[in-house]
């Protein structure tokens, strides 16, 4: 009798011990399902249904953005599933890696979007008459080369695949490129959207607030909060180069999962804004996220205006 009953306490206690794991990949699947769901239907509207703008071709290019790196989460979260299982996956450190693409990319489109807002209003005149009409479809493929250009040169020098640290002297040059790089578009995202604030609230010329004011400033606090913190651990971990304890790892999966719900707080905070005081009881997602970019401060004029295009068929 004693040798079944401690064969089955064995067996037991594995189980539910390598279970424990699983839990932050759950919950990165199913945060990157809800999250592309939400990038896809910004991206398809901004792209296919509403007139464009300097503006909302930032935001449709940052829906790409998080709708790849939410791709790139749900894969690499799946193959760290099957590492419980098969250990020898060669593909899964380059999906870690091209995660990095979209992330540049999303925090580049934040601190374009913040800039060419603090340029339109701390020098509209310059801004209307001598900024060029394609600027903003410039800026994001410059945005998008750079950031690809700037991953596959350090996964280059740092080892493709399971190849570990093959340069690591351009390893190390690159990946100090990297954090530099991130240092310079937060600092730039930073210093932008403090002197909106100051604009905002400050002065004697105070702005009136608009929607597309709160969505900005909404979509870098979120960004700041919980996807900023994970680029500069990602920084460490290329840096120092040594096996991590339990702790750094659950650090690790916890800023996984916070650069997974900014990516899915993006088009909440669209439809958010953009159905504040307003009804949805008749009201599309096409106008919803239309409002949220709307520039006009909300007047009892314009109120009576929006209530009357709503009355008419």
């Amino acid at each position: 009798m004693t040798p079944t009953t401690t064969n089955t306490t064995d067996a037991s206690i594995p189980r539910s011990i390598d279970i424990i794991p699983w839990i932050p990949h759950l919950i990165i699947i199913i945060l990157g399902m809800v999250g592309m769901a939400g990038n896809t239907i910004v991206f398809w509207l901004l792209g296919f249904r509403l007139r464009r703008n300097a503006f909302s071709i930032y935001i449709l290019n940052l829906a790409l953005a998080d709708f790849l790196f939410l791709l790139c989460h749900i894969i690499a979260s799946m193959l760290g599933l099957l590492k419980f299982s098969y250990t020898n996956i060669i593909f899964r450190r380059c999906f870690y890696t091209m995660r990095m693409i979209p992330y540049i990319a999303g925090l580049s489109m934040l601190s374009a979007i913040s800039t060419e807002r603090c340029l339109s209003v701390l020098c509209p005149i310059w801004y209307r008459c001598h900024r060029p009409k394609n600027t903003s479809s410039v800026v994001c493929a410059v945005i998008w080369i750079l950031s690809l250009l700037t991953c596959i040169l350090n996964r280059y020098f740092c080892g493709f695949l399971d190849t570990k640290y093959v340069n690591n002297y351009g390893c190390m040059a690159s990946t100090y490129f990297i954090a530099l790089y991130l240092v310079f578009l937060s600092v730039v995202l930073c210093v932008s959207s403090l002197a909106l604030l100051v604009r905002l609230f400050c002065g004697t010329e105070r702005m009136k607030l608009t929607r597309l004011y709160v969505t900005i400033m909404l979509t870098v606090l979120v960004f700041l909060l919980c996807a900023l913190p994970c680029g500069f651990y990602w920084f460490l971990l290329n840096l120092i180069k040594n096996d991590f304890g339990k702790f750094d790892l659950s650090l690790y999966m916890v800023s996984l999962i916070l650069t997974a719900i900014n990516s899915c707080a993006n088009p909440i905070i669209y439809f958010f804004v953009g159905s504040f005081r307003h009804r949805l009881k008749h009201q599309t997602l096409k106008k919803v996220l239309q409002r949220a970019l709307e520039d006009i401060p909300e007047t009892a004029e314009n109120m009576v205006d929006m209530s009357r295009s709503k009355a008419e068929p």
